[in-house]
């Protein structure tokens, strides 16, 4: 199975790049293989800083709701997948930075939610539309990003916002143009590989545990409402909804 990524290595960063046309949408395979990716980079001795960024359209549009709408059952993988990746961020010994463009939804906020730091370009478009997919998830790692009444308003509304919002909500370090996203974001990943990788690596332990609250906690308190949505009718018509491109139609 060829990886949904590739990854390389240079003066002490290691990039993860994400390659999945059409939307870097990951099945449960496809964030299996992110998490263990990102585990072995974290205990590699070369690497100093973790990046993340995508080719493509946007960022990472989430799970793969073509997947889950053929075989609900799976929501568990998925949960699973997810868990692990974002835990393999937050958790992750090495800092870890995200560079966004695009579209932003679902396990995208994840990723970013557990990162430590976030870059973004000036198209990018943070969203969670879990609700009208018939799931949950998300709002532990949203909330790690931006204030508890602006993220119920785009959980229950779905709603959008932009990188320039986002900026002046504190969750992105810089906002660029398209074409200069990558060199922003290596430019902080190179200040950050030049320190002794032992000051860092106490400084994130140090930093992780004075956090509000177990990230992972929180979100595996999420997940149980996802295994709960998944058992109803309208959580499957939401999925169809997705995958036959019409109006979602729900009982009264």
């Amino acid at each position: 199975m060829a990886t949904p990524f590739h990854v390389s290595l240079d003066n002490g960063i290691a990039e993860m790049v994400f390659d999945h046309p059409p939307v870097n949408a990951f099945d449960s395979k496809g964030w299996a293989a992110i998490a263990a990716e990102l585990e072995r980079l974290g205990e590699l001795p070369e690497v100093r800083v973790i990046l993340i960024r995508a080719e493509g359209r946007g960022f990472c549009a989430g799970v793969d709701i073509k997947e889950l709408a053929a075989d609900g059952n799976l929501i568990v993988a998925v949960n699973k997948g997810n868990y692990d990746s974002f835990k393999a961020v937050h958790r992750n010994p090495k800092p870890v930075i995200i560079a966004v463009h695009g579209f932003v939804l679902g396990g995208g906020i994840g990723l970013c939610g557990a990162a430590d730091i976030l870059v973004a370009s000036d198209c990018a478009r943070f969203g969670v539309p879990e609700v009208d997919r018939g799931a949950m998830g998300g709002g532990a790692h949203l909330q790690r990003l931006f204030p508890v009444q602006k993220v119920r308003h785009m959980y229950f509304t779905g709603e959008m916002i932009d990188a320039a919002e986002a900026y002046r909500l504190g969750a992105v370090e810089r906002v660029v143009p398209r074409d200069e996203l990558r060199e922003a974001a290596l430019d902080i990943a190179r200040k950050i590989a030049a320190k002794s990788p032992a000051m860092i690596a106490l400084a994130k332990e140090a930093l992780t545990g004075i956090e509000d609250g177990n990230l992972e906690d929180k979100y595996r308190w999420e997940q149980g409402f996802t295994l709960q949505a998944y058992r109803s009718l309208d959580s499957q018509e939401a999925r169809d909804a997705f995958v036959d491109k019409r109006a979602a139609h729900f009982k009264e």
